[in-house]
């Protein structure tokens, strides 16, 4: 019951933001699957490890096909997002938790920096 309560409310929370918040959401997401990936890889779980590093593997898609094109700095966030994304696979191929650090450091710049373009946008707005 509490299980489908929580997944109620967070498919609501999905359904009701803002492109801006599921962007947000999505950094949250793929910061939260690495902690998880980086935990099974030094408790040596393969399999989970590569289920977490497939999810934000996922999640790096979604930004990707999801980024408007019309603006010049979607093709710098573009080549960000492929060189995670090439980053992530490697981690997930030599089970490497220092490799999934180095995103996770760009995951929390493009997280912490997209937060601020949100409150900027509210206050100009």
């Amino acid at each position: 019951m509490l299980h489908s309560a929580a997944q109620a409310y967070q498919n609501n929370q999905v359904t009701t933001a803002t492109p801006a918040e599921l962007t947000l959401m999505l950094y949250n997401g793929a910061l939260r699957f690495i902690k998880q990936a980086k935990a099974a890889m030094d408790g040596r779980q393969v399999e989970q490890a590569h289920q977490y590093c497939i999810r934000v593997q996922e999640i790096l898609y979604e930004l990707m096909s999801t980024l408007n094109r019309d603006y010049p700095i979607a093709d710098d966030f573009l080549k960000m997002y492929e060189y995670m994304l090439r980053r992530t696979i490697e981690a997930n191929v030599k089970k490497d938790a220092s490799i999934l650090a180095e995103v996770e450091d760009l995951f929390v710049q493009f997280r912490d920096t997209w937060k601020e373009a949100m409150t900027l946008a509210k206050q100009q707005g």
